[in-house]
């Protein structure tokens, strides 16, 4: 997630390098074009990469809007299982019954694993490095065997439940409220997962990026009177916003791919981590997740 600090100019232009490469291309075959054709050529109105330029603007505008409704999305789903952790940690203290404040301890434990391991799932990395101090050996061997790592912790809550319950140390009603929970969070997993399976159309970006290429031709045919040394960098310039935008819009819509861009998994499982060890009375709490840099993962 990008923080409220001065992003590096080496990370912007990074992100649109090849596309300036391309305008640059452009711009010189233009140049020499229209340098051996001018007589032969007719004048190019303004108002032609002016028309283009609008439909870019509404071309992206739309794509701006669809890619931050995705992004938002991602984070009011990470806001629920901030939401649903708690209540599951706090149910489990107010409504098992005395002594088995060892059970109460796995499962608030296995409950931070579970996040650690959505957002880990969720980007693509190894779904239980670093999960061994939060789990115990029989969970971490019983979890290999799913694919669904995430999924197989819900199961183990839900297993525990089922014993505290046939041990007569929870009743009816407190059972049905805390997998009440756990549906819940399963219900949230399900959604961050169809945000990270479903693709935005990838003709979309590049029929925008053809339609900005013919913007930087059209553009240049209309400056063919003007000094080239003056045209490459209005070109260059009023080319790289409209990719800044596209390429931003694109970061957006993917919320689960380890970018700067991200919704912050990462620090979002470490507040929670602190939350429920709190709750739980531990007195080994991580600091919250800070960054250095200028986004936090």
């Amino acid at each position: 997630m990008l923080l409220e600090q001065r992003i590096p100019p080496a990370y912007v232009f990074h992100k649109v390098r090849y596309d300036l490469i391309t305008v640059i291309i452009l711009a010189m075959a233009v140049h020499v074009f229209t340098s051996h054709y001018q007589h032969f050529l007719p004048d190019m109105p303004f108002s032609i990469p002016g028309f283009i330029g609008t439909a870019i603007s509404i071309l992206l505008s739309f794509k701006m809007g669809q890619s931050y409704d995705r992004w938002w999305e991602a984070r009011k789903v990470w806001g629920a299982i901030v939401n649903d952790s708690r209540s599951l940690v706090l149910q489990l203290r107010q409504l098992v019954g005395d002594g088995n404040e060892a059970i109460i301890k796995k499962m608030g434990f296995r409950q931070i694993a579970w996040c650690y391991c959505l957002g880990q799932s969720l980007r693509g990395l190894p779904p239980t490095d670093n999960l061994g101090p939060l789990l115990s050996e029989e969970d971490m061997r019983e979890i290999s065997k799913h694919n669904n790592k995430p999924l197989a912790l819900l199961n183990l809550h839900g297993q525990d439940l089922r014993t505290l319950r046939q041990d007569k140390q929870l009743e009816m009603f407190s059972h049905l409220q805390m997998d009440q929970t756990l549906v819940r969070l399963c219900d949230s997993q399900g959604k961050a997962e169809r945000i990270k399976t479903t693709v935005f159309p990838v003709t979309y970006r590049y029929f925008l990026h053809g339609i900005i290429y013919l913007f930087v031709i059209t553009l240049s045919l209309s400056l063919k009177n003007l000094p080239f040394r003056f045209e490459l960098p209005l070109l260059l310039s009023i080319s790289m916003a409209f990719f800044l935008l596209e390429k931003s819009a694109t970061h957006m819509q993917d919320p689960f791919e380890n970018r700067p861009t991200d919704t912050a998994v990462t620090a979002i499982a470490t507040t929670i981590e602190i939350n429920l060890k709190q709750l739980l009375g531990e007195s080994e709490v991580p600091p919250p997740l800070t960054s250095s840099t200028f986004y936090l993962s």
